[in-house]
Protein backbone atom coordinates (compact mmCIF):
# COMPACT_ATOMS: atom_id res chain seq x y z
CA UNK A 1 0.00 0.00 0.00
CA UNK A 2 1.33 3.47 -0.87
CA UNK A 3 -0.01 4.83 2.40
CA UNK A 4 1.99 8.06 2.40
CA UNK A 5 0.70 8.90 -1.08
CA UNK A 6 -2.84 8.02 -0.03
CA UNK A 7 -2.64 10.34 2.98
CA UNK A 8 -1.34 13.21 0.84
CA UNK A 9 -4.15 12.73 -1.68
CA UNK A 10 -6.77 12.41 1.05
CA UNK A 11 -5.51 15.51 2.87
CA UNK A 12 -5.55 17.50 -0.38
CA UNK A 13 -9.13 16.41 -1.09
CA UNK A 14 -10.19 17.39 2.42
CA UNK A 15 -8.56 20.82 2.11
CA UNK A 16 -10.31 21.44 -1.20
CA UNK A 17 -13.67 20.57 0.34
CA UNK A 18 -13.44 21.87 3.91
CA UNK A 19 -16.39 24.22 3.41
CA UNK A 20 -18.49 21.56 1.66
CA UNK A 21 -20.44 18.60 2.97
CA UNK A 22 -18.68 15.28 2.50
CA UNK A 23 -18.16 11.99 4.32
CA UNK A 24 -15.17 9.81 5.10
CA UNK A 25 -16.43 7.45 2.42
CA UNK A 26 -16.25 10.28 -0.13
CA UNK A 27 -12.58 10.74 0.77
CA UNK A 28 -11.91 7.01 0.48
CA UNK A 29 -13.71 6.85 -2.88
CA UNK A 30 -11.61 9.75 -4.16
CA UNK A 31 -8.35 7.92 -3.47
CA UNK A 32 -9.84 4.57 -4.58
CA UNK A 33 -9.61 2.85 -1.22
CA UNK A 34 -12.09 0.74 0.70
CA UNK A 35 -13.90 3.07 3.09
CA UNK A 36 -13.58 0.77 6.10
CA UNK A 37 -9.89 0.06 5.62
CA UNK A 38 -9.04 3.68 4.81
CA UNK A 39 -10.71 4.91 7.98
CA UNK A 40 -9.21 2.14 10.08
CA UNK A 41 -5.63 2.64 8.85
CA UNK A 42 -6.02 6.44 8.97
CA UNK A 43 -7.08 6.31 12.61
CA UNK A 44 -4.39 3.88 13.69
CA UNK A 45 -1.50 5.53 11.84
CA UNK A 46 -2.44 9.21 12.07
CA UNK A 47 -3.77 9.06 15.62
CA UNK A 48 -7.26 10.43 14.93
CA UNK A 49 -10.35 9.51 12.97
CA UNK A 50 -11.06 11.08 9.58
CA UNK A 51 -14.04 12.93 11.04
CA UNK A 52 -12.02 14.33 13.93
CA UNK A 53 -9.22 15.39 11.59
CA UNK A 54 -11.72 17.25 9.40
CA UNK A 55 -13.29 18.90 12.46
CA UNK A 56 -9.91 20.12 13.71
CA UNK A 57 -8.86 21.42 10.30
CA UNK A 58 -12.11 23.35 9.97
CA UNK A 59 -11.74 24.93 13.40
CA UNK A 60 -8.10 25.75 12.67
CA UNK A 61 -9.04 27.46 9.39
CA UNK A 62 -11.97 29.24 11.06
CA UNK A 63 -9.62 30.85 13.60
CA UNK A 64 -7.47 32.24 10.79
CA UNK A 65 -10.52 33.73 9.08
CA UNK A 66 -11.69 35.30 12.32
CA UNK A 67 -8.42 37.18 12.66
CA UNK A 68 -7.82 38.03 9.01
CA UNK A 69 -11.34 38.90 7.80
CA UNK A 70 -14.50 40.64 8.95
CA UNK A 71 -16.75 37.62 8.34
CA UNK A 72 -19.63 37.36 10.80
CA UNK A 73 -19.49 34.49 13.30
CA UNK A 74 -22.90 33.32 12.04
CA UNK A 75 -21.59 33.12 8.48
CA UNK A 76 -18.42 31.38 9.64
CA UNK A 77 -20.48 28.78 11.48
CA UNK A 78 -22.54 28.03 8.37
CA UNK A 79 -19.44 28.01 6.18
CA UNK A 80 -17.82 25.26 8.23
CA UNK A 81 -20.89 23.08 8.60
CA UNK A 82 -22.37 24.04 11.96
CA UNK A 83 -26.12 24.28 12.48
CA UNK A 84 -25.98 27.41 14.63
CA UNK A 85 -23.57 30.00 16.03
CA UNK A 86 -23.99 28.41 19.46
CA UNK A 87 -22.86 24.94 18.33
CA UNK A 88 -19.95 26.52 16.45
CA UNK A 89 -18.95 28.60 19.48
CA UNK A 90 -19.01 25.56 21.77
CA UNK A 91 -16.86 23.50 19.41
CA UNK A 92 -14.52 26.42 18.73
CA UNK A 93 -14.06 27.21 22.42
CA UNK A 94 -13.43 23.58 23.33
CA UNK A 95 -10.75 23.29 20.66
CA UNK A 96 -9.00 26.66 20.99
CA UNK A 97 -9.65 27.42 24.65
CA UNK A 98 -11.15 30.80 23.79
CA UNK A 99 -14.40 32.00 22.23
CA UNK A 100 -14.58 33.30 18.65
CA UNK A 101 -15.13 36.82 20.01
CA UNK A 102 -12.03 36.58 22.21
CA UNK A 103 -9.96 35.31 19.29
CA UNK A 104 -11.17 38.12 17.06
CA UNK A 105 -9.95 40.63 19.65
CA UNK A 106 -6.39 39.46 18.99
CA UNK A 107 -5.62 39.15 22.72
CA UNK A 108 -5.58 35.35 23.01
CA UNK A 109 -3.72 32.52 21.32
CA UNK A 110 -5.26 29.81 19.15
CA UNK A 111 -4.27 26.29 18.15
CA UNK A 112 -2.97 25.51 14.70
CA UNK A 113 -3.81 21.99 13.50
CA UNK A 114 -1.69 21.61 10.34
CA UNK A 115 -2.63 19.68 7.23
CA UNK A 116 -1.27 16.14 7.04
CA UNK A 117 1.49 15.74 4.52
CA UNK A 118 2.16 12.05 5.07
CA UNK A 119 1.08 9.15 7.27
CA UNK A 120 2.96 8.69 10.50
CA UNK A 121 5.06 5.66 9.68
CA UNK A 122 5.66 3.90 12.97
CA UNK A 123 8.72 1.80 13.63
CA UNK A 124 7.65 -1.60 14.85
CA UNK A 125 5.73 -4.47 13.35
CA UNK A 126 7.31 -4.60 9.89
CA UNK A 127 7.14 -8.40 10.01
CA UNK A 128 3.89 -10.23 10.55
CA UNK A 129 3.13 -13.93 10.77
CA UNK A 130 0.30 -14.70 8.37
CA UNK A 131 -0.97 -17.14 5.76
CA UNK A 132 -2.83 -16.57 2.51
CA UNK A 133 -6.04 -18.55 2.10
CA UNK A 134 -8.53 -18.57 -0.74
CA UNK A 135 -11.94 -19.20 0.81
CA UNK A 136 -15.09 -20.06 -1.07
CA UNK A 137 -18.15 -17.92 -0.42
CA UNK A 138 -20.00 -18.78 2.77
CA UNK A 139 -23.03 -17.59 4.72
CA UNK A 140 -23.16 -16.37 8.29
CA UNK A 141 -26.01 -15.51 10.64
CA UNK A 142 -25.94 -13.12 13.56
CA UNK A 143 -26.84 -9.80 15.13
CA UNK A 144 -25.26 -6.46 14.22
CA UNK A 145 -24.93 -2.87 15.36
CA UNK A 146 -23.31 0.31 14.03
CA UNK A 147 -20.26 1.75 15.78
CA UNK A 148 -18.21 4.93 15.58
CA UNK A 149 -14.57 4.45 14.59
CA UNK A 150 -13.63 6.78 17.43
CA UNK A 151 -14.71 4.52 20.31
CA UNK A 152 -15.37 1.13 18.70
CA UNK A 153 -12.63 -0.63 20.67
CA UNK A 154 -14.39 0.28 23.91
CA UNK A 155 -17.96 -0.34 22.82
CA UNK A 156 -17.69 -3.56 20.79
CA UNK A 157 -16.68 -5.65 23.84
CA UNK A 158 -19.75 -4.25 25.63
CA UNK A 159 -21.87 -5.30 22.65
CA UNK A 160 -20.48 -8.83 23.00
CA UNK A 161 -21.37 -8.80 26.72
CA UNK A 162 -24.94 -7.72 25.94
CA UNK A 163 -25.46 -10.35 23.23
CA UNK A 164 -23.91 -13.21 25.19
CA UNK A 165 -25.87 -12.40 28.36
CA UNK A 166 -29.27 -11.92 26.68
CA UNK A 167 -32.13 -12.91 29.06
CA UNK A 168 -33.43 -15.56 26.65
CA UNK A 169 -29.98 -16.95 25.99
CA UNK A 170 -27.30 -15.92 23.52
CA UNK A 171 -28.70 -16.02 19.96
CA UNK A 172 -25.28 -17.07 18.58
CA UNK A 173 -22.17 -18.81 19.87
CA UNK A 174 -19.89 -16.08 18.56
CA UNK A 175 -17.64 -17.79 16.00
CA UNK A 176 -17.02 -14.53 14.16
CA UNK A 177 -16.84 -10.80 14.69
CA UNK A 178 -17.40 -9.17 11.29
CA UNK A 179 -16.75 -5.55 10.32
CA UNK A 180 -18.64 -4.42 7.20
CA UNK A 181 -17.33 -1.85 4.77
CA UNK A 182 -20.78 -0.56 3.88
CA UNK A 183 -22.05 3.02 4.17
CA UNK A 184 -23.72 3.59 7.56
CA UNK A 185 -22.86 7.24 8.09
CA UNK A 186 -19.72 9.28 8.45
CA UNK A 187 -17.13 7.66 10.73
CA UNK A 188 -19.28 4.59 11.38
CA UNK A 189 -19.19 0.93 10.42
CA UNK A 190 -21.40 -2.08 11.00
CA UNK A 191 -20.22 -4.95 13.22
CA UNK A 192 -21.83 -8.38 13.47
CA UNK A 193 -21.44 -11.17 16.01
CA UNK A 194 -22.03 -14.26 13.90
CA UNK A 195 -21.94 -18.05 13.41
CA UNK A 196 -21.89 -20.23 10.35
CA UNK A 197 -25.32 -20.19 8.72
CA UNK A 198 -27.93 -22.77 9.73
CA UNK A 199 -31.26 -22.16 8.03
CA UNK A 200 -33.54 -23.42 10.79
CA UNK A 201 -31.71 -21.60 13.59
CA UNK A 202 -31.57 -18.36 11.60
CA UNK A 203 -35.31 -18.44 10.94
CA UNK A 204 -36.21 -19.45 14.50
CA UNK A 205 -34.13 -16.71 16.12
CA UNK A 206 -34.76 -14.03 13.50
CA UNK A 207 -31.06 -13.58 12.80
CA UNK A 208 -29.55 -11.52 9.99
CA UNK A 209 -28.07 -13.60 7.18
CA UNK A 210 -25.10 -12.41 5.14
CA UNK A 211 -23.15 -14.10 2.36
CA UNK A 212 -19.41 -13.51 2.38
CA UNK A 213 -18.10 -13.69 -1.22
CA UNK A 214 -15.10 -15.70 -2.32
CA UNK A 215 -11.85 -13.90 -1.54
CA UNK A 216 -8.18 -14.47 -0.97
CA UNK A 217 -7.60 -13.62 2.68
CA UNK A 218 -4.58 -12.68 4.72
CA UNK A 219 -5.11 -14.72 7.88
CA UNK A 220 -3.18 -13.45 10.92
CA UNK A 221 -3.08 -15.74 13.98
CA UNK A 222 -3.34 -14.30 17.48
CA UNK A 223 -2.89 -15.85 20.94
CA UNK A 224 -3.88 -14.37 24.26
CA UNK A 225 -6.86 -13.25 26.34
CA UNK A 226 -9.48 -11.18 24.55
CA UNK A 227 -10.25 -8.44 23.88
CA UNK A 228 -6.76 -7.14 24.76
CA UNK A 229 -4.64 -9.52 22.65
CA UNK A 230 -6.89 -9.22 19.61
CA UNK A 231 -7.11 -5.44 19.81
CA UNK A 232 -3.34 -5.15 20.18
CA UNK A 233 -2.80 -7.37 17.13
CA UNK A 234 -5.36 -5.39 15.12
CA UNK A 235 -3.59 -2.15 16.02
CA UNK A 236 -0.23 -3.52 14.89
CA UNK A 237 -1.72 -4.74 11.61
CA UNK A 238 -3.40 -1.45 10.71
CA UNK A 239 -0.91 1.03 12.13
CA UNK A 240 2.41 -0.66 11.43
CA UNK A 241 2.29 -3.63 9.09
CA UNK A 242 -0.46 -3.24 6.50
CA UNK A 243 0.45 0.34 5.39
CA UNK A 244 4.00 -0.86 4.69
CA UNK A 245 3.08 -4.21 3.13
CA UNK A 246 2.51 -5.09 -0.52
CA UNK A 247 -1.13 -5.94 0.17
CA UNK A 248 -4.14 -3.80 -0.60
CA UNK A 249 -7.49 -4.64 1.05
CA UNK A 250 -9.89 -5.94 -1.56
CA UNK A 251 -13.28 -6.53 -0.04
CA UNK A 252 -16.07 -5.28 2.13
CA UNK A 253 -15.27 -7.30 5.23
CA UNK A 254 -12.77 -7.66 8.06
CA UNK A 255 -13.36 -10.81 10.08
CA UNK A 256 -12.30 -11.95 13.54
CA UNK A 257 -12.46 -15.72 14.01
CA UNK A 258 -12.89 -17.06 17.56
CA UNK A 259 -11.98 -20.63 18.52
CA UNK A 260 -14.02 -22.74 20.97
CA UNK A 261 -13.38 -21.21 24.39
CA UNK A 262 -14.28 -24.49 26.14
CA UNK A 263 -11.04 -25.99 24.80
CA UNK A 264 -8.96 -23.64 26.97
CA UNK A 265 -8.57 -23.82 30.75
CA UNK A 266 -9.38 -20.13 31.28
CA UNK A 267 -11.70 -19.79 28.31
CA UNK A 268 -11.30 -16.53 26.39
CA UNK A 269 -9.02 -15.21 29.16
CA UNK A 270 -6.49 -18.00 28.68
CA UNK A 271 -2.95 -16.92 27.62
CA UNK A 272 -3.16 -19.53 24.83
CA UNK A 273 -6.65 -18.63 23.61
CA UNK A 274 -6.56 -18.64 19.81
CA UNK A 275 -8.14 -16.16 17.42
CA UNK A 276 -7.54 -15.04 13.84
CA UNK A 277 -7.92 -11.82 11.86
CA UNK A 278 -8.99 -12.22 8.24
CA UNK A 279 -8.40 -9.42 5.72
CA UNK A 280 -9.44 -9.83 2.05
CA UNK A 281 -6.64 -8.66 -0.22
CA UNK A 282 -5.82 -8.02 -3.85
Amino acid sequence: MDWNGAVRDAAAYIEDNLTLSFTAKDVADHIHYSSFYFQRVFRDTCGTSVGEYVRRRRLSRAAVELVRTDIRILDLAVKYGYDSPDSFTRAFTKFHGSTPTEVRSGKVTVKDYPQLQTGYRKEGEKEMEYKLEKKQSFKVMGVSKNFDFEDAQKKIPLFWDDVMSAPDGAPVMGMYGICFDTPTGNDQFRYMIADDFMEEAAAEKGLEVIEIPEYTWVVVPCKGPIPDALQAKNNKIFSEWLPQSDFEPAGDFNIEYYSDASQFALGTKDPEYYTEIWIPVK
